[in-house]
């Protein structure tokens, strides 16, 4: 995944001052000033645990406005949690998102469409999960903290080559499962990558993914003032849910 991760940064060629940043409770998001006006964009957070009582989950935290937001999208690779999602949020600032190439598509239709009367299996507990239950034939949903009719994450070896649609959250770029999880996939199966914090870049598509859904932010200030708030992901305002298609006939 680094070396994609490497190829999505260089294609992202726009570069600026960072204006703002804000860690919440359950979004991160990095603001920059951008040619041909303001970027920003979002990531889940990602705490640290168990650290000594002291140690900083951000290098220069206090210090980082005015610097290049290509330089935190580099931290995409950090060693740090925190600083990882500081680095994903810069990323999704950065890409210039070719709207051409997307539709308005919720992930939650997309994944109920293609899953009405097949197995899927989702990496993350989302709203729409009842909605494709209700459609589908199997619905496993894996969870670091199942809640009920989840099905632990610890399972992902059992339960992910046996479904046919596979949606995996984003965070699970953050948080290094992706390669993994990934792998666990059939060849065959329909697998999309979902969340605000996914890069729109269909250099994803590289690696087989049927589809790419993230989040364009429309409303920069909202957003940042929500974020700071402690906001959910449906209290954001000023958000675009849109989806990349693999094109057809690509391998």
């Amino acid at each position: 995944m680094s070396e994609l991760l490497a190829r999505v940064l260089a294609s992202a060629e726009r570069d600026g001052p960072v204006t703002d940043i804000r860690v919440g409770t359950h979004w991160t998001i990095v603001a920059a000033e951008l040619p041909g006006g303001p970027g920003a964009g979002l990531a889940s957070t990602q705490s640290v645990h168990g650290a000594e009582h002291g140690t900083p989950a951000v290098r220069d935290a206090g210090r980082l406005i005015g610097r290049s937001a290509r330089e935190l999208a580099g931290w995409v690779q950090s060693n740090q949690l925190t600083e990882r999602s500081i680095g994903f949020a810069a990323l999704n600032a950065l890409i210039q998102v070719d709207e051409a190439q997307c539709v308005d598509l919720n992930a939650g239709d997309l994944i109920t469409a293609r899953g009405a009367g097949h197995s899927v299996a989702i990496v993350g507990h989302f709203p729409f999960v009842e909605q494709v239950r209700a459609a589908a034939r199997q619905c496993w949903v894996l969870e670091l903290n199942p809640g009920p009719g989840d099905v632990p994450a610890s399972l992902a070896a059992e339960v992910l080559p046996q479904a046919d649609v596979v949606a995996l959250t984003g965070m699970t770029l953050v948080n290094g499962t992706f390669d993994s999880l990934h792998a666990l996939c059939r060849p065959d199966a329909y697998t999309l990558l979902l969340g605000a914090t996914t890069p729109l870049s269909p250099l994803f598509f590289d690696l087989g993914l049927s589809a790419i859904s993230g989040t364009i932010l429309t409303d920069i200030p909202a957003a940042l003032l929500a974020v700071s708030q402690a906001a959910t992901f449906r209290q954001i305002p000023g958000r675009r849910l849109v989806t990349m298609l693999r094109p057809a006939g690509e391998a």
